[in-house]
């Protein structure tokens, strides 16, 4: 049971960066804001018609709730495909990464995440184009990575408020729908008509299947059979996932230096993941 469990969190991790990569071949036709809002238009209609999460929407107070968890969703994907539109597909994951990070080491304050945060920032720092040797990364690129990690953590600190006492199915079909509104005028004015073209729909439904539709249904599947600390600690190893998928699907080598940068982070994050005391938030 725990090893199929293991396994629908891996097939998970590979469909979103394959979903990822999808994207990013579709940013010459409608814009990285383009993508965002085929993205999460179509994986909320795909969601919406799986879970009918109907009731959710008639408490007010729940509402509300649900708005800033997928506003942040939102907004997070629009930051994560504005970095993927200029820097590698690794780089940007590893970056985003710090935010689940930062609210797992917040949560949990023992002595020794001081040591995991540190070794995150280092490589931070070694990815980050403030040195001579990593000059070539887009620093724009870099800082919109960041900021999606941002809010991927308040993804996280409103997904778990929203989430109380529902199933998650539900909530995140709602949150994606409130992710869909935010990112609507953006997708429309960066790409308006395009957006409708043949060529383009059957890609950004691949890319609302693989990226949101598909491995948030398997993370929720897999949550229920294993441990939430087995569950964190595979997720640790996203970035190397990311960085994989980069290389097959998109071409994109990376240097040693954002190698050793983006392992620097995943032994930080799979550090926090082993070492924690206090549950872990959900995550996808």
């Amino acid at each position: 049971m725990a090893f199929s469990a293991i396994f629908l969190l891996l097939i998970a991790m590979l469909s979103i960066q394959s979903g990822a990569a999808i994207a990013k071949q579709l940013f010459p036709m409608v814009g990285s804001m383009g993508v965002t809002l085929l993205r999460t238009s179509l994986a909320a209609a795909i969601l919406l018609g799986i879970w009918r999460p109907w009731p959710l929407l008639k408490s007010l107070p729940r509402l509300k709730r649900l708005a800033l968890y997928g506003s942040a969703l939102g907004l997070m994907n629009l930051l994560f495909y504005l970095a993927l539109e200029r820097i590698p597909l690794g780089v940007a994951v590893a970056l985003e990464f710090t935010g689940p990070l930062a609210v797992a080491l917040f949560s949990s304050r023992q002595l020794l995440d001081f040591v995991w945060a540190l070794l995150a920032a280092l490589g931070i720092v070694m990815i980050l184009p403030l040195t001579a040797v990593s000059t070539e990364l887009d620093l724009l690129g870099a800082l919109f990575a960041l900021a999606a990690g941002g809010f991927w953590a308040l993804y996280i600190v409103f997904g778990k408020k929203a989430g109380e006492g529902t199933h998650g199915g539900p909530t995140a079909a709602v949150g994606m729908l409130f992710a869909a509104l935010v990112t609507f005028p953006f997708g429309v004015v960066d790409a308006g008509a395009k957006l409708l073209h043949w060529q383009v729909l059957p890609l950004g439904l691949a890319v609302a299947i693989f990226s949101s539709a598909l491995p948030y249904s398997l993370e929720m599947v897999s949550l229920k059979r294993i441990p939430i600390k087995t569950f964190g600690i595979l997720m640790s190893l996203e970035p190397m996932v990311a960085a994989l998928a980069g290389a097959v699907f998109l071409k994109e080598l990376l240097t040693t230096l954002q190698l050793v940068a983006i392992a620097s982070i995943v032994v930080a994050s799979l550090g926090s993941a082993l070492t924690a005391r206090t549950q872990a938030i959900d995550i996808f």
